[in-house]
């Protein structure tokens, strides 16, 4: 039972780090990107990564490790269907930004510009999956309560 509350503890815990981190990258990304701006998208992504690490550590230890309510609940819950749906479509979403800042990192470190041209749409995936990520807390607190639940 410990264990169940430690995993279950760190998966709601990377939601706040990564819903405040994305939120913040997206602030980052619209302000002025000088050395301090850069270092503050950053800062918020990395933040944003060890939170989607973790997400997806607890996550499938959760639903298929055998910690919770078992595999055939999670894979006959509608709400968890829709919860992993969000989820690729994030994952999606978020694919070109992070190859592109691990490209701005890449570059600053080796002392050669950056075109920041495309910040102002990385802002706009960034609130887009701060959304995203608030439908995925909805859906899982249906999914907690059994609602969408196709199983015998």
């Amino acid at each position: 039972m410990t264990l169940q509350w430690i995993v279950a503890f760190s998966h709601l815990l990377a939601l706040g780090i990564g819903m405040g981190a994305v939120w913040a990258r997206g602030r980052a990304l619209r302000g002025p990107l000088d050395d301090a701006g850069l270092k503050n998208v950053f800062y918020a992504d990395n933040w944003y990564g060890i939170a989607a690490l973790l997400w997806i550590v607890t996550g499938v230890w959760r639903a298929f490790g055998g910690l919770e309510k078992g595999t055939y609940y999670y894979l006959h819950s509608v709400p968890f269907l829709i919860k992993m749906g969000i989820y690729v479509l994030l994952a999606a979403l978020e694919t070109w930004p992070m190859i592109v800042l691990m490209q701005w990192r890449a570059r600053l470190n080796k002392g050669i510009p950056i075109d920041t041209s495309k910040a102002r749409l990385f802002a706009l995936f960034s609130e887009i999956e701060t959304v995203g990520l608030a439908g995925m807390v909805l859906a899982a607190t249906a999914m907690s309560r059994g609602i969408g639940f196709i199983g015998q």
